[in-house]
C-alpha cells in the first residue's frame, strides 16, 4: 500500500545528499587543494635573489637554495644576519626576478579590458543607432 511512496523519497534523499556534497566540494576542498597547490609551486620555484618572507615574520633575501635538505638560506638586516629556514618556513615572496614576464602578463590583461570596452562601447552605439532610427520611422 505505501511502498510506491518510500522509493520516490530515497531517491529524493540520495540526490539531496550528491547535490550537498559537490557544493561542499566546490566550495570548500577544491579552492583548499588548488591553494595548497600554488603555494608549492611557489616554494619550489624560490631563487636567490628573492625577498620572502616566513611564517614568523621575517623578512630577508634568499642568498642560498639548498635542494637536498629542502632548506634555503636567508640573510636579514643591516647586518647581514644569515640563517637557515625549511622551504614549508615561506610564508610569501615579495618580490621576484621575472618581473618583465609579469609586465608582459599585465599589459596583455589590459589589452583584453580594453578590447571588451571597444566591443560594449560599439554594441551600445548600434543599440542606440537602431533605436534613433525606429523612432525615426514612427
Amino acid at each position: 500500500m505505501f511502498g510506491g511512496e518510500g522509493g520516490g523519497n530515497s531517491w529524493l534523499i540520495i540526490l539531496i545528499y550528491v547535490a550537498l556534497f559537490a557544493v561542499l566540494y566546490f566550495v570548500l576542498i577544491r579552492p583548499n587543494s588548488k591553494k595548497k597547490k600554488q603555494e608549492q609551486e611557489m616554494r619550489n620555484n624560490i631563487a636567490i635573489g628573492d625577498d620572502i618572507t616566513t611564517i614568523g615574520g621575517i623578512t630577508g633575501r634568499i642568498i642560498a637554495v639548498k635542494e637536498d635538505e629542502d632548506a634555503f638560506v636567508i640573510e636579514t638586516g643591516p647586518d647581514r644576519t644569515k640563517m637557515k629556514f625549511k622551504k614549508w618556513a615561506i610564508s610569501s615572496v615579495d618580490n621576484v626576478k621575472d618581473a618583465p614576464e609579469q609586465k608582459t602578463k599585465e599589459s596583455k590583461l589590459q589589452e583584453l579590458q580594453e578590447k571588451r570596452e571597444a566591443k560594449r562601447a560599439a554594441k551600445q552605439k548600434a543599440k542606440e543607432e537602431k533605436e534613433a532610427a525606429k523612432n525615426n520611422q514612427v
